[in-house]
């Protein structure tokens, strides 16, 4: 009877891979097949010989067979674990007469065994890993992993240890998981950068005859800052012209660093032993140099050599590392050559100071240079000529003493800006040094004060005595240091003035107040009253001044009537009667210039319209008429009557649609609206042109023909031989001209 449950039958793979076998437990293989290792026996089997067993299932036929006789299962072919390792059967035994079952099927399952025949695999291959260089030991660089096909549930054919095959005294590897780990701290980038390690993985947990494979581990050492940089020599010797301009590159320095990347990257800097901020470095990061430049100008006659220290540092520095061991110094040496350079004067630029109205060969001052090269050669002086275009001043070329060689007037200017020169005498001539000049001019009092406008005061006929009509003012064109202080008064004689009195108000200006009252125009229209007026210069200058205060009629509230014509006359010093007179000529001239041109442009256009030109006019037509008897084509009474006539349109619109017509149309006649119209424009012109003789009639020829008084008007007369056959052709010429006469 079957089981309660499907028993499990065990069957391991053989090692050599030849053939599956399984054997039963209480049963020897025969000789051509391997049996199971329990057999199929029926209950019903026993005393009886007509059973028959039959096997179905997985693999029953393809990889296993049943002994009909004995139940025995063998394997037909050799079994592999990785591919299969469960085969679910179920076996039945029948009667042989009948072939019906004689128990129920039993079911049972065959489980293969594990045995070692699968080596182990790495996974993720190739291995490459980075680590610092001088890491510290048992640093973990990577981890290995191989994988086993085999059962790790049944025996060791699964279990893999990790090996470093190679001795090596820098790493090793964990031997179960694969772990690489550091063991020194000395691996130095600069002498190996790579490390290949050979790692193992055997089975079997490593004992002998276990399988097993190797892969190579590539370990990179990536760079620290532990290089200090080196100057590639001691001493750095450079040399440089005393004209260098600032800026120029006097030389490069450079330093290595075994380091790579921006741990190699060296900024550089300099110390001046001997002298002081005349050089400077720039560093160039992408040639790792230190650029020495020129910052302050090099005078070979103060200093010819210069004593540098140079030092070269890591750009980046490790702040685990003593940044201070990273660095290297070297000296640099720099010689100045001598250049003949040209004069040079003692300042920049020379203010000088000569007083005005100074008498010719006065002097100005003295500029001076030197040429500071060895030879030391003589200096000579000049000005440049259009720096003293007006040659006022000179300059002694042995000595540079300026003088002035006309008066100087400080109204007219009172700064002059020379550019004086300096060459060498031998030597080298074409050296040439420049200096600005300014020379200032001195004011002396010698301008006397004067009215700064011209005044128009004026008295009212109803003044009162007392009462101010004025408000003057002076001005100077001298500047003294203390500013001016002007003094006004009446010019000497006038003191008892019996009209006006001066009052100064001590400020710079003074008053102009009536002495009495009464004033009349008909008894005097104009005062002048004479003031002189005195600086405070020494010494004083004066000037008198005149001041003309007219005598005006007033309204109430003090406001001069004459404001008008007579006021604008007394203020550009005319007076009233004058200005009229001036007034009346200049507008009597603008008429008399309007009328020529009038008549001028009234004879242009008599003479245009009298000499306008004649236009003919040329038609068209296509059939010839008898002569004079054409005439009735035209009416010339019609052609008089004022009924007929259109509105007149200028001349140059009727010609144009003349010519228009003649183009467009070959067939046009007397009829035509347009030709009507431009016979009647004419007639009316002359009729009412009165420069032209008038016209008794108008003869209009349309038409020519073989009765015509005026005779044939085509040149086909001048044939001879013409027949009247030939005129038949005639209407094959086109249309003939029309000649219109008036």
């Amino acid at each position: 009877s079957p089981p309660s449950q499907s028993p499990y039958v065990r069957i391991r793979e053989s090692q050599r891979k030849r053939e599956r076998k399984v054997s039963w437990v209480a049963s020897r293989p025969s000789a051509n097949s391997v049996p199971c290792m329990k057999s199929t026996e029926s209950d019903y089997e026993k005393g009886n010989l007509s059973i028959k067993y039959i096997l179905s299932g997985d693999g029953a036929g393809s990889d296993f067979k049943i002994d009909e006789n004995t139940g025995k299962i063998y394997s037909i072919k050799r079994l592999d674990r990785e591919k299969r390792a469960f085969y679910t059967m179920r076996a039945q035994a029948i009667d042989k007469k009948t072939m019906q079952p004689v128990e129920p099927e039993s079911e049972f399952i065959i489980k293969v065994q594990d045995i070692n025949d699968n080596k182990p695999v790495f996974q993720n291959e190739p291995y490459i890993t980075s680590i610092p260089e001088m890491c510290a030991p048992g640093t973990s660089v990577i981890q290995v992993t191989a994988t086993d096909a085999d059962d790790p549930s049944f025996g060791n054919g699964a279990k893999i240890i990790y090996s470093i095959l190679k001795e090596q005294p820098y790493f090793s590897v964990e031997p179960k998981t694969g772990i690489i780990f550091t063991l020194s701290p000395d691996m130095d980038r600069e002498i190996k950068d790579q490390y290949l390690v050979i790692i193992q993985a055997k089975d079997m947990a490593g004992q002998s005859g276990g399988f097993s494979v190797t892969t190579t581990v590539t370990i990179n050492l990536s760079d620290i800052n532990d290089n200090s940089p080196k100057f590639r020599e001691k001493m750095y010797r450079f040399f440089s012209p005393e004209d260098a301009p600032v800026g120029a590159i006097i030389g490069r320095i450079m330093a290595d660093d075994s380091d790579t990347g921006e741990n190699a990257e060296v900024n550089y800097t300099i110390k001046e032993l001997d002298s002081f901020d005349t050089f400077d470095v720039i560093n160039d990061h992408k040639t790792q140099e230190g650029i020495i430049v020129l910052k302050r100008p090099l005078d070979f006659e103060s200093k010819s050599r210069f004593h540098l220290r140079a030092e070269a540092i890591n750009r980046y520095t490790d702040p685990k590392l003593d940044s201070s061991q990273l660095t290297d110094v070297t000296d640099v040496k720099i010689t100045v050559g001598d250049v003949d350079e040209p004069p040079v004067f003692m300042t920049d630029f020379y203010l000088l100071n000569i007083t005005e109205n100074a008498p010719p060969g006065s002097v100005v001052g003295t500029v001076a240079a030197k040429d500071q090269d060895e030879d030391d050669s003589p200096i000579r002086y000049s000005i440049n000529h259009w720096t003293n275009t007006k040659r006022i001043f000179k300059i002694d070329i042995y000595n540079g003493s300026i003088t002035a060689v006309k008066p100087l007037d400080r109204e007219a200017a009172f700064w002059h800006n020379i550019t004086v020169s300096a060459t060498e005498a031998r030597n080298n001539p074409g050296q040439v040094s420049k200096v600005s000049v300014i020379i200032r001019v001195i004011d002396v009092n010698d301008n006397a004060p004067e009215f700064p406008k011209q005044y128009t005061p004026f008295v009212c006929e109803t003044a009162k005595p007392g009462q101010l009509i004025q408000t003057i003012s002076a001005a100077d064109k001298d500047d003294p240091v203390n500013g001016h202080h002007f003094y006004y008064m009446l010019e000497s004689g006038v003191n008892k003035n019996p009209n006006f009195t001066l009052k100064d108000n001590q400020d710079n200006t003074a008053g102009i107040l009536t002495r009495r009252s009464g004033f009349s125009r008909q008894d005097q229209a104009y005062f002048y009253l004479p003031i002189l007026i005195t600086d405070s210069g020494e010494p004083a200058l004066s000037s008198t001044n005149t001041l003309t205060i007219m005598v005006c009629d007033c309204y109430p509230d003090g406001i001069c009537k004459s404001s008008g014509v007579e006021a604008f006359a007394l203020s550009v010093g005319l007076s009233p009667a004058a200005f009229i007179v001036l007034l009346t000529c200049f507008i009597l001239l603008l008429v008399t210039v309007f009328l020529l041109m009038a008549l001028k442009l009234h004879k242009k256009m008599v003479r245009s319209k009298k000499w306008e030109d004649v236009t003919e006019n040329v038609g068209r037509y296509d059939d010839e008429g008898g002569g004079e008897e054409d005439t009735n084509a035209f009416d010339v009474v019609t052609l008089r009557s004022h009924t007929a006539r259109r509105e007149r349109n200028s001349q140059k619109e009727k010609k144009a649609k003349i010519r228009m017509s003649i183009r467009q149309s070959l067939n046009i006649g007397p009829d035509d609206d347009v030709f009507r119209e431009f016979i009647l424009d004419r007639l009316y012109e002359a009729d009412t042109d009165p420069c032209v003789p008038p016209y008794d009639c108008l003869h209009i020829y349309a038409f020519e023909g073989e009765n015509s008084i005026a005779g044939s008007l085509s040149s086909l007369e001048s044939l001879t031989s013409f027949s009247d056959k030939n005129k038949k052709h005639m209407s094959e010429e086109g249309p003939a001209p029309l000649p219109i006469a008036r």
